[in-house]
């Protein structure tokens, strides 16, 4: 029997002072307009480290390593196909974020945890509101 991959999801939570670091998406087709963490695909044989390192790097232009990376949960959510999303933090790395996407993000800022923006992607949101870690929440299934 044939098994399709679930497509597979990572998001860095950069967090300072109370604030985390959020980017709102546009001109992608997916969420635009709505703010998100930098984040993104795994790719084929990358593992979720490794891909959260690259897509931090990519997006902000902020460089971690990975012992540098504690996990905080997962969301396995069905949106418009089956997905698993990974949640890490950056719990320290070297340099300032900059917008490195801007044909993919138009707002990089930082938000404290208790006032995040709206409008945000609903299981980003969701994630970002769990208290104990490790967390794993299950969204779309009826």
């Amino acid at each position: 029997m044939h098994h399709p991959g679930i497509p597979t999801g990572v998001h860095v939570v950069c967090e300072r002072e109370g604030q985390v670091l959020l980017m709102r998406r546009a001109g992608t087709g997916f969420f635009d307009g709505r703010y998100s963490l930098p984040g993104g695909h795994v790719e084929a044989g990358e593992s979720v480290a490794a891909a959260a390192l690259r897509e931090l790097r990519e997006e902000t232009g902020l460089s971690a390593l990975a012992s540098d990376l504690e996990w905080l949960g997962v969301v396995h959510r069905l949106s418009d196909t089956n997905r698993i999303d990974f949640f890490v933090r950056a719990v320290c790395w070297s340099g300032e974020p900059e917008n490195r996407e801007p044909g993919k993000c138009d707002r990089m800022e930082w938000w404290p945890r208790g006032r995040l923006p709206r409008p945000m992607v609903v299981y980003v949101e969701a994630a970002l509101q769990q208290t104990r870690t490790p967390w794993m929440l299950e969204l779309g299934w009826n």
